[in-house]
């Protein structure tokens, strides 16, 4: 199967509703916020802006990564984009290894900065991808492609070992992916973020990226779509490795043990409202991402369907933090607003 075909594939099954996680769940359902009877703030006090890459955004949220490469997915990402502009809000690409391996521009990629010149794109590569071509010596020529392409202001690097493992074209091949990150640490052409896709990032792995210099992850915990599951589906002999569906640490989990031990953390992996949102930053993360609620809200309303999504999504963040007398984003992480409950 063409990559081209795989990724359409992908975007279908993740509409579905056959491929989240079966029994293992994001998180956030184990903590509470601490209602606060006197928060000594309006609501209209509540400000929830932030800095990404040098932009100011209107609330902490990036529609993630998801698409690219194939004839539909410029629509996509042309109303992705054009919501994120309306909301002041980042956006991510998906995987651009079978544009940048193209003599010419992909338009699906391409559109992303036609649309908006002030949203804040992240460009996306896979970690196995990058060890290859940091082997070979081409590393720096493909990022710097990524980044024209799209006019990044940051590059992603995803890990996704689990679901290369599963995929029936997978290529598991991990050996100097983190030699690869090191080295694109030291390029400093964009800040680079390194972010799994629904498996989790735990605190021991944060902490060998950081010691590589790697200054933002995107934690992209278990409770959302299982890529797992999405490759498992696509495979002729899925019994055999059926075991492995719901492999991951979910996403709360992730953002505690690697809260700390980054400047920037970014939640992703079943972000599911503007509580989930809420919470996650409460429990150490700056920004927070999603990926399949957005792809399900476009493919239901189009544009406007997201630009409503992530409005009620800050709205119920701004009333979160108006109930625990929070006046700005920072406040959120003060160890009295939320509690673990059994």
């Amino acid at each position: 199967m063409s990559i081209q075909s795989r990724k359409q594939e992908h975007v279908n099954l993740a509409l579905s509703g056959k491929v989240t996680f079966r029994e293992k769940t994001n998180g956030f359902e184990h903590y509470e916020f601490v209602y606060n009877a006197l928060p000594e703030i309006d609501l209209a006090d509540v400000d929830t802006r932030t800095v990404f890459c040098g932009v100011e955004l209107r609330s902490p949220f990036i529609v993630t990564g998801m698409t690219g490469g194939y004839p539909d997915a410029e629509r996509i990402n042309r109303g992705l984009a054009e919501a994120c502009d309306t909301c002041g809000i980042a956006m991510g690409v998906g995987s651009m290894r079978a544009a940048l391996e193209k003599s010419e521009s992909d338009p699906t990629f391409t559109v992303v900065r036609e649309v908006s010149q002030r949203v804040p794109i992240i460009a996306n590569i896979g970690a196995a991808q990058a060890a290859l071509w940091h082997r070979e010596g081409s590393l720096q020529s493909f990022v710097e492609r990524a980044i024209s392409m799209t006019g990044a202001r940051a590059l992603a690097i995803h890990l996704n070992p689990l679901q290369e493992l599963l995929q029936p074209e997978g290529e598991p091949r991990f050996r100097g992916v983190l030699d690869a990150i090191a080295a694109l640490v030291r390029m400093e052409l964009v800040p680079i973020i390194v972010k799994e896709v629904g498996a989790g990032i735990s605190g021991d792995v944060a902490r060998r990226l950081a010691d590589v210099g790697v200054t933002i992850i995107d934690v992209a915990g278990a409770g959302g779509t299982s890529w797992a599951g999405i490759e498992i589906l696509r495979r002729n002999d899925a019994s055999s490795v059926d075991h492995l569906w719901d492999v991951g640490i979910p996403t709360a989990e992730c953002v505690r043990q690697c809260t700390g031990i980054v400047p920037t953390i970014i939640a992703s992996g079943g972000i599911n409202n503007g509580t989930d949102a809420a919470k996650a930053l409460a429990l150490g993360a700056h920004l927070v991402g999603s990926a399949r609620p957005m792809l399900e809200a476009f493919a239901a309303n189009g544009t406007d369907g997201v630009v409503a999504q992530i409005q009620l999504w800050e709205l119920q963040l701004r009333q979160w933090m108006f109930l625990t007398g929070c006046q700005h984003l920072n406040d959120l992480r003060s160890s009295t607003i939320l509690r673990r409950v059994p």
